[in-house]
């Protein structure tokens, strides 16, 4: 990317200099940031983290460079190098700036799953599922109560969390997640963790949800109203015969409708055979930005976002409220989900 524009614009040794420190600094100031909290350090990852997502885009601006270059070369249109490369970096920019901004708008989607023997009292109830905060350094408690003020105007009947809360910098936990007290639903809320709450131990995510009146569940099956909710936690779901083992000392009933929280949207064909009816995760944030969004599908198939069956079981994927790294999302945004759960008698 800088050799690129060394060529079509000049790029001084200072120039290349500010950049390589920029991109190693994301890196230093993640790891950082997990051991120490400072607003000098704060500062310094949303830097990086904007600054990541901004190459991003110039990557693929140089490479369109060479190739308008190569094109005007050819057509004799004698584009001077200057104008293409501030043209497409200018463009790069933009994109990431869009990004910044969509990013920061958080929406509704709304959907409706329509699930066999659903006990009476949840037909027609709308729940909410939230995944993918990333309470930290780039947003926190501010975020937290918008998203609660947001989940409240909604007035669902079950409130869901399917991980990573936080995004894992050391921060004042109870404090970012206090707000989580504004959120309240007459069947519950529930939450489990994400891998972002497992790399540094989840007992400290936990002590601050748990505090703030939410309930977690804790690789179990409760039934609330008739409707079975289980929850997995993520690294205990990550190796499918771990998660096979705890589905079966759950001792669900197939007879009745189930609801699994699990971060990511993987071994489905393991949770589909425990007789699951519908599963909340998160994960993907659907690629986030462009061209990732695109990428994202290669990995989870159709499941990578949205509503999607595997066999007997639904499966719904959000892409999150929040963001990792570079705040940006273009081409995907920031959302909570509202599901309107029917019932679809005792058929599959």
């Amino acid at each position: 990317m800088c050799a690129t524009w060394s060529y079509f614009w000049g790029l001084s040794a200072q120039g290349w200099l500010i950049a390589f420190a920029l991109t190693a600094s994301f890196i230093l100031s993640l790891f950082a940031a997990m051991r120490c909290s400072s607003p000098l350090l704060k500062a310094l990852y949303t830097i990086a983290a904007v600054w990541l997502g901004l190459l991003n885009f110039w990557l693929f601006a140089a490479l369109a460079c060479w190739i308008a270059h190569g094109v005007a070369a050819v057509l004799g249109l004698g584009l001077g190098r200057p104008g293409i490369a501030a043209s497409l970096y200018g463009l790069g920019a933009l994109a990431a700036i869009c990004g910044v901004a969509n990013a920061s708008w958080l929406r509704v989607t709304r959907m409706t799953v329509r699930l066999p023997n659903l006990p009476a009292s949840w037909q027609n109830r709308e729940v909410v599922l939230v995944s993918d905060l990333h309470l930290g350094n780039v947003r926190g408690a501010g975020f937290m109560r918008r998203v609660a003020g947001k989940i409240a105007s909604l007035k669902p009947h079950a409130i869901f969390i399917s991980g990573d809360m936080f995004d894992g910098p050391k921060v004042d936990y109870d404090r970012m997640a206090a707000p989580c007290r504004e959120l309240s639903a007459p069947a519950g809320v529930y939450f489990v963790t994400g891998n972002h709450e497992e790399y540094t131990g989840r007992a400290k995510y936990v002590a601050a949800i748990k505090k703030a009146g939410v309930r977690i569940i804790d690789n179990e099956k409760i039934t609330a109203d008739g409707l079975q909710i289980a929850g997995v936690h993520d690294s205990d779901a990550l190796e499918p015969e771990s998660l096979r083992g705890i589905l079966a000392g759950m001792a669900l009933d197939r007879s009745r409708a189930s609801i699994l929280m699990a971060h990511r949207p993987a071994s489905l064909s393991i949770v589909d055979e425990a007789g699951i009816s519908l599963q909340l995760s998160g994960h993907t944030h659907r690629g986030q930005f462009w061209p990732w969004c695109w990428v994202i599908y290669k990995v989870h198939g159709p499941f990578a976002y949205g509503l999607n069956r595997k066999g007997n079981l639904q499966v719904v994927t959000s892409c999150g409220a929040g963001t990792w790294g570079p705040p940006m999302r273009v081409g995907t945004r920031s959302e909570i989900v509202l599901i309107r759960l029917e019932d679809a008698g005792g058929a599959v």
